[in-house]
Order: C-alpha cells, then structure tokens, then sequence
C-alpha cells in the first residue's frame, strides 16, 4: 500500500462505558493519533503521492481551515516540493502556525465575504501548482479510506460501522471499502448540527469564544456533505441517493 510507512496505524480502542451504555461492544478508530492530527493526513498524501513526477515538482495547493492544510503541507514537505495554503483570516493560530511549521506559505481570505474553492483554483492556476481538493477527490477519498480498511484488518467484521462526515471524503473512502467485501454491511454517518447560537450571543452575532458562527458550507445545500454527495455518491452507495 502507498501509505505503508508514512501514515501512523491509529489504534483500536474499546470502553466498557461505551459497552454498557449501548449494550454491544463498539470499537473506536483513534485517527487524533495519526501525523498532523487527524484522518486528513492520509487522503493529502495518497493526493501528492499520485501524481506525475512533473505535476508534484511544480508544487501543490489547497484551501483548509487547519487540518487538511496541516496534511497538505506535511505531505508536500515529504515528497521536497513547494506547498501554498489558502486559509481563512480567523483560523485556529494554532493550525495556522503548525501548517507554516511543516514548510507551507500561507494565503488568507476573508470567509465571510469571498468563497474559497473559487479562490483556491484560481491560486493554484496562478502559481502553476496542482491543487488537493480537501474532499471530493478520487486520491483523498481512497486515503480516508484506509481508516476503515486498517479497521477491519484490526476487528475483523463489524454489524455497524459509524462514519463522521464533514466534506464527505471521509465516508466516501469508507463506504467503498465497506462495500468491497460485503455489499450489505450497515453503514451510518454522523453530521454535525447547524452552527449552534445559544443564549450567550443571539443579537451580537458571535460566538463565546468570540468568533463569529461560521457560514454555510461552501453554499447553499441540504448537507455540507458535499464529497459523498456530488460525483462520487453513486460509487459509495447502493441507490446513489443517500
């Protein structure tokens, strides 16, 4: 496997407080312990790792908030080529200083008023780079999907297997190797609520920690889904409609 070697095995963890309170026995891929600190690591590298020796000596970009920046950099740092990051204004300083700390340059924008997708293409077709796509790419999401093909290698067959979605590429990746060697396994995604206002900042418009609620996703849409919704829904469920 290309990732063999690079990308951390996370391990398998299990809690009898988890047991008791749902009556089965679930396991818990611990992916906060992968390079970077997350999942993000392993569809940015397989990205990078995929291309042509001439698309990744010209560089690579992409447009993050923090973790698949993070990814993005490290992985471009790896391989020796140049990484240029498109993050919003108020990112975490924390990503943003780990994701300058892996070699990236850093591009900001303003997230309330300009749209990143557009604005990162265009910046990778000024600088001449290849752009990784945070989700909705065939590389990223076989990446993720080595989450649950470590998994299953790890527990063996599972009755339910919960996938956290955010982008999409992350159950997407999942989905397909879920249902290499059995089509019938059950499959659930776990999305996030709509940005929560509280009682705390109604009228003033932020947050406790005093950053504005976030915007929609990327636009207008029913789910922020976008990468299991889009072109690779119909290779990752059965109907194509879930």
């Amino acid at each position: 496997m290309r990732l063999d070697g690079v990308v951390n095995r996370t391990p398998v963890l299990t809690s009898r407080h988890l047991d008791a309170r749902t009556g089965g026995f679930p396991v818990l891929k611990a992916e906060c312990f992968q390079r970077t600190g997350s999942f993000k690591f392993r569809g940015a590298y397989n990205a990078v790792a995929s291309m042509s020796d001439e698309a990744r000596a010209r560089g690579v970009a992409a447009y993050s908030s923090g973790n698949h920046a993070q990814a993005v950099a490290l992985a471009a740092a790896l391989h020796d080529v140049p990484s240029v990051i498109l993050m919003p204004e108020d990112a975490p300083a924390s990503k943003v200083e780990a994701t300058r700390g892996y070699g990236a340059e850093i591009v900001t924008y303003d997230r309330y008023s300009e749209e990143r997708t557009s604005l990162g293409e265009a910046l990778a077709s000024e600088r001449g780079m290849s752009l990784v796509p945070p989700f909705d790419h065939d590389d990223v999401i076989a990446g993720q999907g080595t989450v649950a093909l470590e998994l299953f290698e790890d527990t063996g067959p599972l009755d339910l297997l919960v996938v956290c979605v955010g982008g999409g590429g992350l159950i997407s990746g999942c989905a397909t190797v879920a249902a290499a060697p059995s089509p019938r396994r059950a499959m659930t995604a776990g999305e996030r609520c709509a940005p929560v206002r509280s009682s705390a900042f109604p009228r003033r418009g932020r947050s406790p920690t005093g950053s504005r609620p976030p915007p929609p996703a990327n636009g207008p849409s029913p789910s922020c889904a976008s990468g299991s919704t889009t072109s690779y829904s119909p290779r990752t469920t059965r109907s194509g409609r879930r």
